[in-house]
């Protein structure tokens, strides 16, 4: 079934986010950008929050920024780096990124994450990318935007791309994850792909921004119909 990834800023939107249906919680500053990395500090307090009811990822931010990892302390589930700016050299980077991550914080996997804007963010294409996360067996491939302009995934990149990179990965057992300021429109228009994930911020925030409190009436409204949507047909 496709489950719901809902990016919070602070240990509050993570309880909001936990009662709303959330079934994997994701930190990030939207403030910073895409990927934007919130402190360690947050991580923490939304770790603690969670305490192993969900599974928790958090963006570090591009990857040709800062390859840092969080404390050692800090154990996440997943990680994601973004990869603007490095359409060359950029499995080279996101290697060396991942080699570290093993060394130290090894319970802790790596998302590939491909931009559907990739031009503009002068990334690898998502196809690219795929492979690249087919090739190396990583736990998930993710599809977002760079830039938050109120275009949306469905802008930047056609169905049919979208449908050939989920049968790619579900052919090779790698999990995938939409977003790309994703709301109810382009969720039922991806939902008969059936991603394992949606992963969503604007949609479920007041007034559709991302930069806004998480709304836990919107943010439950959304769990339901992606629940009930994907429910085995008899």
């Amino acid at each position: 079934m496709t489950q719901l990834l809902v990016s919070v800023r602070s240990a509050m939107e993570a309880e909001a986010a936990l009662r709303g249906g959330a079934a994997l919680i994701d930190v990030k500053e939207p403030a910073h950008g895409s990927l934007g990395r919130a402190s360690d500090g947050v991580i923490a307090d939304v770790l603690r929050v969670v305490a192993g009811r969900r599974p928790v990822s958090a963006a570090l931010g591009e990857v040709m920024e800062s390859g840092k990892l969080p404390s050692p302390s800090i154990q996440l589930d997943y990680i994601k780096w973004g990869l603007a700016g490095s359409a060359n050299g950029w499995q080279h980077s996101l290697s060396g990124a991942m080699r570290l991550l093993v060394e130290q914080l090894p319970s802790c996997s790596a998302v590939a994450v491909a931009y559907a804007d990739w031009q503009r963010a002068e990334a690898p294409t998502p196809e690219e990318v795929c492979s690249f996360a087919i090739e190396k067996a990583m736990t998930a491939f993710l599809i977002d935007t760079w830039n938050k302009d109120g275009s949306t995934l469905l802008d930047w990149l056609p169905l049919p791309a979208i449908e050939r990179l989920r049968e790619s990965c579900r052919s090779a057992g790698v999990p995938m994850a939409l977003a790309g300021s994703l709301g109810l429109t382009e969720i039922h228009t991806l939902l008969p792909l059936r991603p394992d994930w949606f992963a969503v911020r604007g949609a479920v925030c007041q007034g559709r921004q991302r930069g806004a409190t998480i709304d836990e009436g919107k943010l439950r409204q959304l769990a339901d119909l992606i629940a009930n949507e994907s429910e085995p047909r008899p």
